[in-house]
Formats: structure tokens, sequence, C-alpha cells
């Protein structure tokens, strides 16, 4: 039974992911013409579109995707449970389902700073993933770089970033039972 809520742990988190990623390519207007940017909207068409005619934009943000995200999450706290006998609690699952969106948000922005810090020390000129990772994560360090500089060429926005997020997520996880997310 392990190995099924494993995997269907990380389907619910795959697909959460994506629907974040999706979002985030949005209110940060990445380029909708990268390679990285068509794979998520491809991938995520087919659960979005649905979506879509149900409930509309607002003020340039997918709404549509917002709440398949929050759904998702939820489901993930309903299904698994379920699965393992204990008793469905849609109340706590709604509240562990927003947490959740949240946490992995964070999660998700640790991997893509981790990932662009470690391309530029390997990637030498244009890179389309490393132009996306640079879009996405502007909004978040840009703030941080007003407030530190860079010190003699380093800079230390994506540390400070770094320790941000991770006391974020300990607070957060505090809240997230561990049985439950596995």
């Amino acid at each position: 039974m392990a190995a099924v809520n494993y995997l269907l742990s990380f389907m619910f988190d795959a697909v959460l992911m994506i629907l974040i990623i999706r979002v985030w390519l949005q209110l940060v207007r990445a380029d909708f013409y990268n390679p990285l940017s068509q794979f998520i909207v491809k991938v995520s068409n087919p659960l979005v579109i649905p979506f879509r005619r149900l409930i509309p934009g607002f003020g340039g943000i997918d709404l549509a995707t917002l709440v398949l995200a929050y759904l998702i999450a939820s489901l993930k706290f309903v299904i698994i449970p379920l699965l393992n006998g204990d008793a469905i609690e849609v109340i706590p699952a709604l509240f562990l389902g927003f947490l959740y969106v949240i946490k992995q948000t964070g999660f998700l922005l640790f991997i893509v700073m981790l990932v662009m810090a470690l391309m530029s020390w390997v990637v030498q000129g244009y890179n389309p993933t490393q132009v996306i990772f640079h879009q996405l994560t502007e909004p978040f360090l840009k703030p941080i770089r007003n407030i530190v500089p860079s010190i003699g060429g380093l800079d230390l926005s994506v540390l400070i970033a770094f320790l941000l997020l991770n006391v974020i997520n300990i607070l957060i996880s505090g809240w997230i039972p561990v049985w439950r997310v596995l």
C-alpha cells in the first residue's frame, strides 16, 4: 500500500506543480513562445480548458487554473486517506489543500532558483529555460536585491530567498500532518 500511496502522491504533486507553473508564467507575463511555456500549456490544457468555460479569469489572474490547483491539492487529502481506510474529512482537507498549494508553490520557487543557480555555473550563452527561470524568479529576487546589493559581484539574493522560503516552509509544515501527505 505504501507504493500506491507514493505513486498517488507523486501524481497529485506533479499535476499540482504544472498548474502552479502555468499560473506563475501568466502572472509574470513570461514568454509564451518559450519551449518550457509551450510544454506547460500543452500538458495542462486538457484539465484547464473545461474549467475555463465555468470560471472566467479576473484581472489577469487565471482563476480556473487556481481553483483547479486548489481542488487537486484538496483531493489529495481526501483520496489518499480514503484508500488507507481513514474517514473522509472534507473541511480539514480543504484547509490542508490551501496550505499545500502555498507549500508547493514555495517548494517550486526553491527548485527553480536552485536550478537557475546551477545553470548559471554550467550553461554558456543563450538558453531558453534559463530565460524563463529568470522571468519567474525576478519578481521575488528583485525586492531582496534592492535591500541587499551585490557584494563584490556576488549576488546574495538567492541565498536570502532560500532562507526565507525555508522559514515559511517550516511554519507551514507544522500545520500539515506528515501522515496525510504520504
